[in-house]
């Protein structure tokens, strides 16, 4: 907060703090629910700015205080009077409501539940700001997403599950899973949605920097984690297993920031990458290698993309011989992994910046016309109606982590292939080894509140997806 600046000669130069330097963010936020200040607890400053006002009418102040940010808004209705009745004004609210969290009700709905926007503003969506936007669940056996939305009058988390019946250009579906509302006694509570036979219960919640945990007692209370079946064919089949759980941690999920040289718009695709059902993965750009990280699923591999290394396809001619392809890959491979050692041992790698070779070499291949694209022959995907047409292919690693139980250590397998970049909203890639082609689409679903504070809280971000 602020220091109230006095002047030397006022009754406050003995080096006392003023009473708005000692206040937090919860007692600033409550001083709207107390009376006006007695005027002997005025600043020589809050004078001077009334008098300043004086001439304002309170239509004009009560626009000014509108566009204020409703964090401003407490220490303001502790300098006077006259500001803290101005600040009562329902309008200042429902703008700041408006504009900070797209509320979209009406003035109607709030008085029907006796209540105001300062009190929807101070007492749900100031205290639970934090946990708006998108997170990601790491459960022991499933990954899944949570998008956290203000959804009128109430905070709901929606939980992306896996589906088999959803094609990878269709929106992804959510459920709720729990919402924050204020109650009778206007205070904040959680309840949750989940269950098979319990009503919306308690749910208790802590928040923390970048990640919070719920808790919820309901013995019924299940989570589903997609289990594979077998039929009498052979054919696998996926239904959900319901395991008991009593707590989760989520972790904050940022989008990766978008730059002029990046080959497409980064973000969330879906793919089907088991029988799971649908994954979501997420496209980001690093200098001379962009990264496909998968944020839910069942298994955490990190495809990375060797901008540097493109493969000529004149016409798509090398998709009739995957042989031939096959070799081109394998080259590479032996060249990049002779590189990438030297890059590390230098202190280089994905996290490297921009070059201007990359920028020649993306500029170049923009200019050019998209060719035939069609799948080898011997290569198996689950995804037959792809783009028939690409722009460009380039040299990538596939690399997962298999946990070895009984011996208690961890496997990385490395797994080299072709990504092929097809328009702006789609890509694949081929596996080498096993001969296998993987379709990802872009999200449709536009999500809020998921920009990274910074590059480097983005990095570390992806390291807590990958570990």
């Amino acid at each position: 907060p602020q220091k109230c600046q006095r002047p030397a000669e006022s009754p406050g130069a003995d080096g006392k703090r003023c009473r708005q330097e000692c206040q937090g963010p919860a007692e600033r936020a409550a001083a709207y629910d107390k009376p006006a200040p007695a005027p002997a607890e005025k600043h020589i400053e809050a004078d001077r700015a009334v008098g300043c006002c004086a001439d304002l009418s309170v239509e004009m102040l009560v626009e000014i205080f509108a566009l204020l940010p409703g964090t401003d808004l407490p220490n303001l209705a502790l300098a006077c009077t006259k500001f803290h009745h101005i600040l009562q004004t329902n309008s200042i609210w429902r703008q700041r409501c408006r504009e900070e969290f797209g509320l979209c009700e009406n003035l109607q709905n709030l008085e029907t539940i006796s209540m105001s926007y300062r009190e929807v503003y101070a007492k749900l969506f100031h205290p639970y700001r934090h946990i708006l936007g998108l997170w990601w669940l790491d459960t022991e056996d499933y990954r899944t997403l949570l998008n956290v939305v203000v959804d009128g009058l109430y905070i709901t988390g929606w939980t992306y599950g896996p589906c088999l019946n959803t094609h990878i250009d269709g929106p992804m579906q959510f459920k709720p899973a729990f919402r924050i509302r204020l109650t009778e006694s206007k205070s904040a509570t959680v309840e949750c949605l989940e269950g098979h036979h319990s009503r919306p219960h308690n749910r208790h919640m802590q928040i923390q920097k970048d990640r919070f945990t719920t808790q919820c007692n309901k013995t019924d209370h299940l989570k589903d984690v997609p289990r594979r079946l077998m039929d009498e064919w052979g054919r696998v089949l996926v239904q959900e297993d319901r395991q008991q759980y009593d707590c989760l941690t989520y972790r904050r999920l940022y989008l990766p920031p978008s730059h002029p040289d990046d080959l497409i718009r980064p973000g969330l695709f879906q793919a089907n990458c088991n029988a799971y059902g649908l994954s979501i993965a997420m496209l980001s750009f690093h200098g001379k290698y962009a990264r496909v990280t998968k944020v839910t699923g069942d298994s955490n591999p990190s495809l990375e993309i060797h901008l540097m290394s493109r493969i000529q396809l004149p016409d798509g001619e090398m998709f009739s011989n995957f042989n031939e392809l096959s070799r081109v890959v394998q080259e590479i491979d032996k060249q990049q992994q002779q590189e990438d050692g030297t890059e590390e041992s230098e202190g280089h790698g994905w996290q490297s910046p921009v070059q201007q070779s990359v920028r020649e070499s993306r500029a170049a291949a923009s200019e050019e016309q998209p060719v035939p694209f069609f799948l080898p022959v011997g290569v198996l995907s689950r995804d037959q109606n792809y783009p028939r047409t690409c722009r460009m292919c380039f040299y990538a690693v596939d690399t997962v982590t298999f946990t070895v139980t009984l011996r208690g250590f961890a496997y990385t397998g490395r797994f080299p292939g072709v990504f092929i970049l097809f328009d702006e909203n789609h890509f694949g890639f081929i596996w080498q080894d096993v001969n296998y082609f993987i379709l990802f689409s872009r999200v449709q679903n536009t999500f809020q509140n998921v920009e990274a504070p910074s590059p480097q809280a983005f990095l570390e971000m992806l390291k807590n997806i990958q570990s």
